[in-house]
């Protein structure tokens, strides 16, 4: 009598010619209750996510139709906005929200940068969970809080940095204020008032706003930097700061700019601290120290109560501009950060 064996999973029966090779192994995967309930929901979740940003989306477009239809490009191009007399126009407030989103941007990164930096490399370990928190705990300041902070606190010594930048470096056209910037009591004289209320002064709350997410971004792509190398490059007598320079900086280049961005685009749709700070003005302005500006959100926050169905439209078109330009500047941070994170494009 022949004796039937079970030939072990990826051996070869004996006897067999047919088969040259093991046959590999069926693996199946069987997942948990629990599993397919997590996986199905967050599915839930990603997909309304996306139902409920593209229903926004499509309706200020809806709403911006009539608007578009009605003033057509003039409504990018005209400064003035004076719906009383049928003229309307979002050149201005597009100005200044781009004015006041990169100058709050040119505040925050450095600190966020060397803040990042310090707390990945520098800091003690006993430190470190200390500083993560307080950082992650500015992020849930209200914004109201920052404004008037800002606008009670920071604004009169804020005029006097202003004025010492127009005094010394107000031959670039950025930092130039129309008025005497050599009288001899300077903030008595008869255009004081133009350094109080800008965008520059905006732009500090909004910064002290978009430095904890820059810095959280920054931190944890900073934190997963090779360790062989960085500790490679000690080994090999580099200080500190030259391992950082050449290994944590390199690695972490696109945290950096997806960080920025990020920011950015937090910076672009601020409303109330911009609101209780700047001397609301609907004019083309380059000169960032000078008060009167505005922006869409503060725009909008401002005029919407009131409005009329024709002045809503052209609200809500300001509102489509402002969504579209965050919303592309969040999905190229968002890509730039993910392909960090999988170390694609690092030298190291």
């Amino acid at each position: 009598m022949s004796t039937l064996t079970a030939t072990p999973p990826g051996e070869v029966p004996p006897g067999d010619p047919a088969d040259a090779l093991p046959r590999p192994r069926v693996v199946t995967a069987r997942h948990s209750r629990q599993d397919v309930v997590f996986v199905n929901g967050v599915r839930v979740v990603g997909f309304l996510v996306l139902a409920i940003v593209g229903s926004i989306g499509v309706f200020l477009g809806i709403q911006a139709k009539p608007t578009l239809s009605h003033y057509g490009l003039r409504f990018f191009t005209e400064q003035r906005w004076l719906p009383s007399e049928d003229i309307v126009g979002m050149a201005a407030v597009f100005v200044g929200t781009v004015e006041v989103a990169v100058t709050a941007l040119v505040m925050a990164f450095p600190l966020a940068f060397f803040s990042a930096l310090f707390i990945t490399d520098w800091a003690p370990a006993w430190l470190r969970p200390v500083l993560i928190r307080a950082v992650d705990m500015m992020a849930a300041v209200p914004s109201i809080i920052f404004g008037l902070w800002v606008l009670f606190v920071v604004q009169p010594h804020a005029t006097r940095v202003a004025h010492w930048i127009s005094t010394y470096v107000g031959w670039i056209p950025v930092f130039k204020v129309h008025t005497d910037v050599h009288y001899p009591i300077w903030n008595q004289s008869p255009g004081y008032a133009s350094y109080e209320g800008s965008a520059f002064v905006a732009a500090i709350a909004v910064a002290m706003m978009v430095f904890p997410m820059a810095t959280s971004v920054m931190r944890e792509v900073f934190g997963e930097a090779p360790v062989g190398e960085k500790e490679a490059a000690l080994a090999l007598g580099a200080t500190r700061w030259s391992m950082v320079r050449t290994v944590v900086i390199p690695f972490g280049r696109s945290g950096i700019i997806g960080g920025t961005m990020l920011a950015l685009g937090r910076a672009l749709g601020e409303t109330i601290s911009v609101l209780l700070i700047i001397s609301q003005a609907f004019q083309v302005k380059p000169n960032i120290l000078e008060s009167g500006t505005s922006t869409i959100s503060a725009l909008i926050a401002t005029d919407y109560k009131e409005a009329t169905p024709t002045q809503l439209s052209a609200l809500l078109t300001c509102g489509f501009v402002l969504f579209l330009m965050t919303l592309l500047v969040n999905t190229i941070a968002a890509r730039i950060v993910a392909r960090g994170r999988s170390g694609a494009g690092t030298e190291i």
